[in-house]
């Protein structure tokens, strides 16, 4: 009973509380809420999905289980012996057009802007200067299509990084900005940026709220908006029947297989969602990623990042990610696909920069290829992961 209530409060506030531990990313056994979200753009879907469908239909199912009593207790056989006829009531014919077209617009418009997201692959960009301690006036090339220019505030971020802390600058308090819907952007800070500040101004129209932004907020549109860049990486998913097959095109297109791991090789918990190898992406990176089929349709399915997206035979879809705090991540294929359909679990990692480019280097040399990230941070990224497979 406990549980029950705890799933309906989270359900209805749309609250979640995120637990750094891998476990807490796997669905829960028994559970009736959304699994944690890992990213942004599904906490939003999340809020949604409990803030607005989730009232909606349960005041419209207890308006119908109402009226149905309602009926029929008011107007059975006994308490009517004699039936009334009628063919119409202008007022209730009026009603019962009227208001579920208003629900369908309510449900509607902020449905649209999600699925806009969640379609378009983010092209925002950021152009980093250096404080000088005296220059103010910082230029942005807004050289997107014209559809895509930045012409807005909320279509700019101007941010301050001392190598220590990032401060997140207000438009008009702090800065201002000429040259809305023009080729270059001015943007004029009030005060200098201090010696060896890195000032970081984002552009784009690819917006979504910050992670993390407070249910009320969210409520009344108030949650800070940030401009999500460009993708740094391409993910290539194949479906084949029973396994997934992956590809990373920008670090030397090597590719590999994910099977599900045996029973008797991982956990109770983790039978049919661990996999022999993993995706593995870095945190805070826009990912994108295409999907395709080798033989049957079968779907990429990630709820953590609120991802499903077809893998059809002959056909290419885009979809993209971005997640916000490092840990494993469990989906599972989501179309029947035949008899091992089951048994195409889907497992993403997301690390540290370093430890990406650690694990990119691993990969290429398994495929024969050069180090491309052969750096001191990297090297002690692969020995932090020998010394953790060693333990």
């Amino acid at each position: 009973m406990k549980r029950l209530l705890k799933a309906a409060f989270v359900a209805m506030t749309g609250m979640s509380v995120w637990a750094a531990s891998v476990a807490y990313a796997l669905p829960e056994q028994g559970g009736l809420g959304m699994v944690p979200a890992g990213s942004a753009l599904a906490e939003e879907v999340h809020f949604f999905h409990n803030a607005v469908l989730l009232p909606i239909i349960t005041v419209i199912s207890l308006l119908v289980l109402a009226l149905l009593l309602w009926v029929v207790f008011r107007y059975n056989a006994k308490a009517n012996p004699n039936a009334r006829k009628f063919s119409h009531n202008t007022l209730i014919e009026v009603l019962w057009t009227g208001i579920p077209i208003i629900i369908l617009l309510v449900v509607a418009l902020p449905s649209f802007e999600i699925l806009f997201k969640e379609g378009i692959t983010p092209d925002g960009k950021q152009v980093v200067s250096r404080g000088d301690g005296q220059t103010v006036d910082f230029v942005f090339p807004n050289d997107f299509p014209e559809s895509r220019m930045a012409s807005r505030a909320g279509h700019l971020q101007v941010i301050l990084d001392d190598g220590a802390s990032r401060t997140v600058l207000k438009n008009k308090r702090d800065y201002s900005v000429d040259g809305w819907g023009e080729r270059d952007l001015v943007v004029s800070l009030n005060d200098p940026a201090p010696v060896g500040t890195s000032v970081i101004v984002r552009g784009g129209r690819s917006t979504q709220n910050v992670s993390g932004c407070p249910t009320i907020k969210r409520y009344f549109d108030g949650c800070e908006k940030e401009v999500v860049l460009e993708p740094t990486m391409t993910l290539k998913v194949n479906g084949y029947q029973w396994n997934w097959q992956y590809a990373y095109p920008d670090f030397g297109d090597f590719d590999f297989f994910s099977n599900m791991m045996p029973e008797d090789q991982t956990t109770p918990e983790l039978y049919r969602f661990e996999v022999d190898n993993r995706v593995v992406v870095p945190v805070g990176e826009t990912i994108r990623v295409t999907v395709t089929a080798n033989d049957v349709i079968h779907s990429w399915a990630l709820p953590n990042f609120a991802i499903k997206i077809d893998a059809v035979p002959g056909r290419i879809n885009e979809t993209w990610f971005r997640a916000e705090r490092e840990g494993i991540y469990y989906g599972q294929c989501s179309e029947i696909c035949g008899v091992r359909h089951s048994y195409m679990p889907i497992a993403v990692e997301v690390v540290s920069r370093p430890a990406f480019e650690a694990w990119v280097d691993s990969q290429r040399a398994l495929a024969g290829l050069e180090p491309m990230f052969d750096t001191d941070e990297v090297k002690l990224a692969q020995t932090a992961n020998a010394d953790a497979a060693a333990e």
